[in-house]
């Protein structure tokens, strides 16, 4: 009987991680047999038709291993720790199923994003029957339980297992982004719960990683495969709704902005990628080539540099998160500081092109993309992995 809850861990790291290299590379070959895969694009970077099924070992691999292992009825016992469960849970796996079936079915005939926002919005309506749900907050000062109003509590789930969804999906731009990034988030959010002495979410997130793990064997530059929106959907709901199973982050303001300071990073891109479209008065879910990633890129990096560039940003910002959940504030504002200006230097890098621009540069309608220019100096091999779909991001 194992006694120790990091070995635990480590283990249900490890059997996601052998599911999901076992069952990517089945998806790879299924992909061109039922039409999920992604062609060549004028305004892409892949140059070939490229399977975008890969969500399947993502999926596979997390709902086994929770299925498995994570427990959905019984308590848990690992050594003097006894392990409750989670009722919320089956209904995160019944609304992740949903999540992840309307992205196969994008995948394979596509839907438009008024259909994808509905099957996110029917999600979270799970969720919400489930009682999974933001419910209440503690007031930091008076120590008052603030409880919300049914349909404040409603649009709160809502907007939160929305957004949070989407921002994965959106981010998904380059070869190993979206996975590494939502593995990196998966990891700090687990220990994040784990110090707080809230064991089942750990478990769930770092099966989560485990799977994002096998899949970046094939997802990173040169990638053999895409995650599709199907992979991206589940993880961002994923990624949504367990953090929401976490009872800490209704103990204090500062916790329940946790998932906020460890998911900054693709919430960023996302914001203002809205706010770009729409005060250059484009429609909001028209793709761009305005992202953090692709204006990294415009520095002559190529796709595996970029990449690694925003790991390490997310690294930072989720160390950054784990510093506030344990009131360290002033530990977490030099790391904040850092990040900050290292995507405004980027972000302000056509300055040294000797345009007139402000801080805001990325608000700024541009012709022909200097993310493209850029690709052009990708050392290797060409970039793999594309904006799946023009109306994604």
């Amino acid at each position: 009987m194992l006694t120790s809850l990091p070995i635990v861990m480590c283990l249900l790291f490890i059997g996601s991680l052998a599911i999901a290299l076992a069952v990517t590379p089945l998806s790879i070959k299924l992909a061109p047999k039922i039409g999920a895969v992604d062609a060549p694009k004028a305004r892409g970077m892949h140059k070939k038709t490229m399977p975008r099924f890969g969500g399947m070992g993502i999926f596979a691999a997390s709902m086994a291993a929770i299925l498995l292992f994570v427990p959905l009825k019984e308590p848990m016992t690992v050594g003097a720790t006894t392990i409750l469960p989670e009722s919320g849970l089956v209904g995160v796996l019944i609304a992740g199923t949903w999540m992840y079936l309307v992205g196969v079915i994008d995948d394979i005939r596509g839907l438009s994003a008024k259909v994808k926002l509905a099957g996110q919005i029917i999600s979270a309506l799970i969720l919400f029957f489930f009682d999974v749900r933001f419910s209440s907050i503690t007031n930091p000062f008076s120590g008052q339980q603030i409880f919300f109003p049914w349909a404040v509590s409603l649009v709160l789930t809502v907007v939160w297992v929305v957004g949070i969804t989407n921002t994965i999906n959106l981010i998904d731009g380059l070869d190993g982004l979206a996975g590494g990034i939502s593995a990196i988030a998966s990891l700090c959010a687990a220990y994040t719960a784990y110090v707080h002495g809230w064991y089942l979410v750990p478990m769930v997130f770092v099966i989560l990683a485990g799977g994002c793990a096998g899949f970046l064997a094939y997802n990173f530059h040169p990638a053999k495969t895409f995650m599709g929106d199907s992979g991206a959907l589940f993880l961002g709901f994923m990624l949504a709704s367990v953090s929401m199973l976490n009872p800490v982050k209704t103990t204090a303001l500062t916790s329940t902005l946790v998932p906020i300071f460890i998911l900054a990073l693709p919430i960023f891109d996302t914001v203002f990628a809205i706010l770009r479209r729409a005060v250059n008065g484009r429609p909001i879910m028209e793709a761009d080539k305005g992202h953090l990633h692709h204006r990294i890129m415009m520095v002559g990096m190529g796709q595996k540099r970029t990449v690694l560039t925003l790991y390490s940003v997310s690294i930072v910002l989720g160390v950054s998160g784990i510093l506030i959940s344990r009131g360290l504030w002033k530990d977490s504002v030099p790391l904040l500081l850092a990040v900050g200006l290292l995507i405004y230097a980027f972000m302000g890098k056509e300055e040294e092109k000797g345009l007139k621009l402000s801080g805001f540069a990325m608000f700024r309608k541009r012709g022909a993309s200097d993310a493209e220019k850029g690709a052009e100096k990708e050392e290797a091999q060409p970039p793999a992995e594309a904006e799946e779909k023009e109306q994604k991001e």
